[in-house]
């Protein structure tokens, strides 16, 4: 009866002669700290281990006390094709450790530009296959879009797509003029019975639309139909109510005299 191979049986296996060259992979870290400007005896630390690549090569790990590189290490691969050959140096690398403090993967200047960072001046091109975006000639399933492409014969260059309507409709419900806002929370009515409420075309028309009204916080903004301030157009507050106002009683009968001291010198006639 055959038995499968265990893990650990298949795991790379290097000679002994590869884990005792420590010492020659100290001597070439220290080589390479040297070659780049660093003192060997205090950049080049105390050993980590070793970590098997295969049956051939092993590298050895050294802390690397290297000013702005906290946690990293040497790493000194060693190769050797037997134990009857040499062992030599394959590379030496500076590399981070389990521990060590990375920068974060790199993203791209214009996937990293957020709402607000574009200032007076700046432009910001629109990348070529940004799915926001679709050709003006091909239909946009908008029939507020189509309407106007019809009419001019064309349309624009580029209109939004499906994608970029519901970001964008995503995008204005959970932002300042949505309905989750506090100012929509206490509002007496919502926008969308507003007479000064403005829908937008198109798809978005059934959710969103504009604040015409010029004392409302949200005046010139996209708002959401479910969005409402105390501007509303039929808000009504009852200001013919009488608050009482407590009555102010005064006792006249009783007086408080204060009295004066004579100077000494009496009026003459």
């Amino acid at each position: 009866m055959s038995s499968t191979p265990t893990a650990a049986a298949t795991q790379p296996q290097p000679g002994p002669w590869l884990v005792d060259a420590a010492g020659l992979a100290r001597d070439a870290a220290r080589e390479e700290a040297a070659d780049r400007g660093y003192d060997p005896d205090s950049t080049v630390g105390s050993y980590c281990g070793v970590r098997h690549e295969d049956d051939v090569s092993v590298t050895h790990l050294f802390d690397a006390a290297v000013p702005g590189y906290g946690g990293w290490q040497w790493q000194v691969t060693v190769a050797s094709a037997g134990e009857d050959f040499p062992v030599t140096v394959s590379e030496v690398l500076l590399r981070p450790g389990p521990g060590a403090l990375i920068a974060k993967d790199w993203v791209p200047w214009e996937m990293r530009v957020r709402q607000g960072d574009l200032g007076i001046g700046d432009v910001l091109p629109v990348r070529e296959d940004d799915e926001r975006l679709v050709p003006g000639y091909l239909s946009s399933d908008d029939p507020g879009v189509e309407e106007v492409s019809y009419e001019i014969g064309l349309g624009r260059a580029r209109v939004l797509s499906r994608r970029g309507r519901l970001d964008a409709a995503e995008r204005w419900r959970g932002g300042e003029f949505g309905p989750r806002s506090d100012m929509a929370r206490s509002a007496p009515q919502p926008c969308g019975t507003c007479g000064f409420y403005l829908p937008l075309a198109g798809s978005m028309r059934a959710a969103f639309g504009v604040c015409g009204n010029e004392v409302a916080p949200a005046d010139g903004h996209v708002v959401h139909v479910e969005y409402g301030c105390g501007a509303h157009s039929e808000a009504d507050v009852d200001t013919g109510a009488v608050v009482p106002v407590a009555q102010l009683v005064y006792d006249d009968s009783r007086l408080d005299v204060d009295g004066v001291e004579s100077s000494g010198a009496g009026l003459e006639s």
